[in-house]
C-alpha cells in the first residue's frame, strides 16, 4: 500500500457521525462537527506537521505547511468539508471488499447489495480494494475521503523532505451539505494564490462549472368552508399549490434533465385546503437562464394572484451559489495545473460540469479560485456510497502533484 495511514484514517473519520443540520440556528449546526474538528482533527493536523493550526469562529480548522523551496513561490490551499448529508449518520459501520470480484455485494445484514445490474460503474472497479456501508447508513466518502487524502499527502510531503513543494493551506470546514459553511470563510487570513476543494466523485473529476443556484418557499393562503356550499367560496390552499406548479415546464425536472439542462425541483409540499407551503430549488448553469427561471416563478405567482381580490400565493426566493465558471474563466491556471498533473499521472481529466455545487462556487466569488477534484466517492448520501481505496490513493498523489509543481 503507498500510503499505509491512509485507509486507518478514513475508517476512523466515517465512523464519527458529523451530520449537518439545516434547521438549525448555530454555525457549525451541530455540535458534533465541533466535537470532530477539536477532538480528531486538530491533533493530527499538528501530529503531522502542520503550522499555525486553528480553529476558527466559522468552524473551520486551518492550518499552513511552510514551502521547502523558494522558487516555488505559489500559495495553494486544499479544502475538504466534515459534515455528511441528510441520512443516518449513526453508528456507521464501513466493511471493506477486497479485490472486488464483480459478484453482489451484501450491505451487512441489511437485506441491501450492491451489483452491477443498479450500479453500473462498478465494473470499473474489479480488483480493488472498496469501502462500503452496512446498507443501515451513508458512509461519509462525500467529504471525508477528502479530509483524509489532504492529511495523507501534507503527511507524506512532511516525511519527504526531499519533494520540493510550495507554501500549502489546508481547510476543514462545516455544513457544506446545508449550504452554509463558506459564508463566513475568511478569504483573507486563508491567503492562498487559489484553492482547490476535494469534494468531486470518481477517478479525474476535475470541476469548474456548477450551477447557479436559488431556493423557493410559496405559501398558499386558503379559504377553508364546508365542500357541499364551496362553490365561488372555497379556496383550496392545496389545489393552488398544484396549479402553480402545473404552470412549470413539464419537463424541466431532475430525472429528466442532464449536462447543462437546468430544472425546477420540487423539494417538498405541505398543507391543508386552509394553508398549503411548497418548498423548490432552481438550477441552471447560463445566467441569463438561471435569471429567466425565477422569473417564471414570479410570473405564475402574480398570474395565481390575479384570480383574487388579496394576495394569496406568497413568494419568496434566495439566491445560494452561482456558477463558479465566471471567476475562474478569467485565470485558468488552477485548472491547468491539475490537469497537466493527471496527465502526468495517467489520469484523464474528466471536466464535466457538476450537477449541483461546492464550497468552491462560494469561495470564487469570495476571491479564491477553487476548482474541484476527484475524492473518489459513489452513490453518495445514501445507503448505497461506496468509495474506493485505489482512487483515494490516485487523489493523494494529484494533491502531491500539485503541490510539488513548478512555479
Amino acid at each position: 500500500m503507498k500510503y499505509p495511514q491512509l485507509l486507518n484514517r478514513f475508517l476512523t473519520y466515517v465512523k464519527v457521525d458529523t451530520r449537518s443540520n439545516e434547521n438549525s440556528k448555530t454555525q457549525p449546526s451541530t455540535q458534533s462537527q465541533v466535537d470532530f474538528a477539536h477532538n480528531v482533527l486538530l491533533p493530527e493536523m499538528k501530529r503531522i506537521g502542520l503550522v499555525d493550526v486553528r480553529y476558527l469562529p466559522n468552524g473551520f480548522s486551518i492550518g499552513s505547511l511552510p514551502a521547502n523551496d523558494p522558487s516555488l513561490t505559489r500559495k495553494i490551499g486544499f479544502i475538504a468539508h466534515i459534515d455528511t448529508a441528510d441520512f443516518n449518520a449513526e453508528n456507521i459501520q464501513p466493511q471493506l471488499v477486497k479485490d472486488y470480484d464483480g459478484s453482489i455485494i451484501p450491505l451487512g445484514t441489511s437485506g441491501y447489495t450492491l451489483n452491477e445490474k443498479d450500479f453500473p460503474q462498478l465494473a470499473n472497479y474489479k480488483g480493488q480494494t472498496l469501502i462500503t456501508t452496512d446498507g443501515t447508513t451513508l458512509l461519509g466518502a462525500d467529504d471525508k475521503s477528502g479530509i483524509a487524502e489532504i492529511m495523507t499527502a501534507i503527511d507524506f510531503l512532511k516525511t519527504h523532505p526531499d519533494l520540493k513543494h510550495c507554501d500549502i493551506r489546508v481547510a476543514f470546514g462545516p455544513d457544506e451539505e446545508i449550504g452554509t459553511g463558506a459564508d463566513a470563510f475568511d478569504v483573507l487570513d486563508f491567503d492562498v494564490d487559489f484553492a482547490y476543494t476535494v469534494d468531486g466523485g470518481p477517478l479525474g473529476e476535475l470541476q469548474y462549472e456548477t450551477f447557479n443556484a436559488a431556493a423557493a418557499e410559496v405559501e398558499f393562503i386558503g379559504r377553508n368552508v364546508h365542500p357541499g356550499t364551496a362553490k365561488d367560496t372555497m379556496v383550496n390552499a392545496l389545489q393552488l399549490a398544484m396549479d402553480f406548479h402545473s404552470e412549470l415546464p413539464e419537463k424541466d425536472r431532475p430525472e429528466l434533465t442532464e449536462g447543462y439542462e437546468g430544472f425546477y425541483h420540487l423539494m417538498d409540499l405541505e398543507g391543508s385546503v386552509d394553508h398549503a407551503v411548497a418548498s423548490y430549488i432552481i438550477r441552471d448553469f447560463d445566467h441569463a437562464g438561471f435569471q429567466s427561471r425565477k422569473a417564471k416563478l414570479t410570473a405564475i405567482t402574480d398570474q395565481l394572484n390575479s384570480r383574487f381580490d388579496k394576495e394569496r400565493v406568497l413568494l419568496k426566493m434566495k439566491d445560494q451559489y452561482y456558477n463558479m465558471k465566471t471567476i475562474i474563466a478569467k485565470d485558468m491556471t488552477p485548472v491547468e495545473i491539475a490537469k497537466s498533473v493527471m496527465k502526468q499521472l495517467g489520469i484523464t481529466p474528466i471536466t464535466a460540469p457538476v450537477r449541483g455545487g461546492t464550497d468552491g462556487s462560494k469561495l470564487s466569488f469570495l476571491g479564491i479560485p477553487t476548482p474541484n477534484l476527484f475524492a473518489g466517492g459513489e452513490n453518495m448520501h445514501g445507503r448505497f456510497e461506496f468509495v474506493s481505496l485505489e482512487t483515494m490513493e490516485k487523489a493523494v498523489d494529484v494533491i502531491i502533484g500539485i503541490s510539488t509543481y513548478p512555479s
